[in-house]
């Protein structure tokens, strides 16, 4: 099993960096972020894009030997803006995407997550689906998607989306993103394309609420998942690490108790 975890959840300990503000990093540096996980035990992050503060080759060369040094992988980088179904600005807002298909591949990322579309129209889904095919067959990087937004707001759109690329692109698939009382079944129905995870637990203060986390892992666990399960902080309490661990206990023992008892290394998906 791996240890993973989404940099989100450490936001506040990056000193809640924006790229294209014009304050610097006043948190942790993302250069000593790997060091940092690995001290922890983790050996696998995800990275915002909005994390960055230099696109340049010479810092994304240094956060990549920073990451080798940690011995720590690189799952995905998460492009979280964007909008691949906006009515009149589709093609640029595409374009903007693309530009950072040669980021991720330069810090070596196995994936890199786009958004599928955020603006919900008649043809949304199918939009979004040539946009992520086009993307797809610009870079040698593996290409995802998420449950997020209003156009992957179900199972069926998920199926809509992903169903005509015929595996060309996968699925990141997060826990915390759809609610309500059938949440856990449309989890379910989506795992078959879900290739790594957001393992994000939903809180009340500073009390996690452990049984919809223990549904919604085995949604997935279940039926077959096996990729990483990237841990998601995202409550008040501000120490981060802290919620983190009190997550990834409910994760290894979900895990134990799975099928088939692991969760698969950040190198187990080939790069497209």
């Amino acid at each position: 099993m791996t240890d993973a975890v989404h940099a989100w959840s450490l936001d506040r300990t990056l000193g809640r960096f924006r790229a294209g503000t014009t304050a610097e990093p006043s948190g942790l540096s993302l250069l000593d972020l790997p060091a940092a996980l690995r001290a922890r035990g983790y050996d696998t992050v995800q990275l915002c894009h909005f994390h960055l503060p230099h696109r340049d080759d010479g810092y994304l060369g240094e956060l990549r030997a920073a990451l080798a040094e940690a011995h720590v992988h690189l799952d995905a980088l998460l492009v979280d803006d964007g909008d691949l179904t906006h009515p009149t600005e589709a093609a640029e807002q595409e374009a903007w995407v693309s530009g950072w298909l040669p980021v991720a591949d330069t810090l070596g990322a196995r994936r890199v997550r786009v958004v599928a579309g955020k603006t919900r129209t008649d043809t949304a889904q199918r939009d979004a689906s040539a946009a992520l095919g086009r993307l797809a067959a610009r870079t040698g990087v593996r290409v995802v998607t998420e449950n997020w937004f209003d156009v992957t707001r179900d199972a069926a759109d998920v199926e809509a989306v992903l169903a005509p690329l015929d595996g060309a692109v996968g699925l990141l698939v997060d826990l915390g993103n759809w609610t309500g009382p059938g949440k856990h079944a449309e989890l379910a129905k989506v795992t078959r394309f879900a290739e790594t995870c957001h393992a994000k637990a939903h809180w009340d203060g500073d009390v996690v609420d452990a049984d919809d986390y223990r549904r919604s892992l085995r949604a997935v666990l279940d039926h077959g998942f096996t990729g990483p399960l990237c841990l998601v902080y995202d409550a008040a309490g501000d120490d981060e690490w802290a919620g983190l661990e009190v997550q990834r206990t409910i994760v290894r023992e979900e895990v134990r108790n799975s099928p088939s008892g692991t969760s698969a290394s950040a190198d187990s998906a080939p790069r497209a």
